[in-house]
């Protein structure tokens, strides 16, 4: 597998950047390589990329995903695979590091290594740099989904405190 990681880091708190990153429908806005993302359940998704005359779609599984921490998924495909994953860390400077990391298997097991992972990388810290401008331009997130999937399982959100249970006085 070719690895690739990038980081950058965004000019706001790390819940507004991993609220913004969860909206994956958004991705077309500010992402040149990304036409269009459709959730079809809570941790899957389908991509449809394109670069030049290349277009390709496939469907994901988010296998991990913890609010203001990570989010780390997989291909659903055999030939070409990738997982990857995103993190999100405080930076010094009070706002967030976002650190992405894909690994890509090769359609062909014993492809040898050539500058196509190097163009990924390329691809990755260019697409970085406009999830940067995108979310610094608006200063907060279009929305966020703070829910927690573990092995690909949507967990459930944790329980609402108990009511009271003294009773309610009329007032007046």
């Amino acid at each position: 597998m070719n690895t690739v990681e990038e980081k950058i880091e965004v000019a706001v708190p790390v819940r507004t950047a991993y609220n913004q990153w969860t909206q994956f429908k958004s991705f077309p806005r500010f992402m040149s390589v990304v036409q269009r993302v459709d959730q079809v359940r809570p941790a899957v998704t389908v991509w449809v990329i394109g670069l030049g005359p290349v277009r390709r779609e496939f469907q994901t599984e988010i296998v991990e995903q913890k609010p203001d921490t990570c989010l780390i998924w997989r291909s659903l495909e055999h030939r070409p695979s990738h997982r990857g994953e995103v993190w999100f860390r405080p930076s010094a400077a009070g706002g967030t590091e976002v650190t992405v990391r894909i690994q890509v298997e090769p359609r062909r097991a014993r492809t040898p290594l050539t500058g196509a992972s190097r163009a990924a990388g390329r691809v990755v810290r260019h697409e970085l740099g406009h999830f940067k401008q995108f979310i610094e331009g608006l200063g907060e997130e279009g929305g966020g989904w703070r829910g927690t999937i573990r092995n690909g399982r949507v967990l459930p959100a944790e329980p609402a405190p108990p009511r009271s249970r003294v009773a309610s006085w009329p007032v007046g």
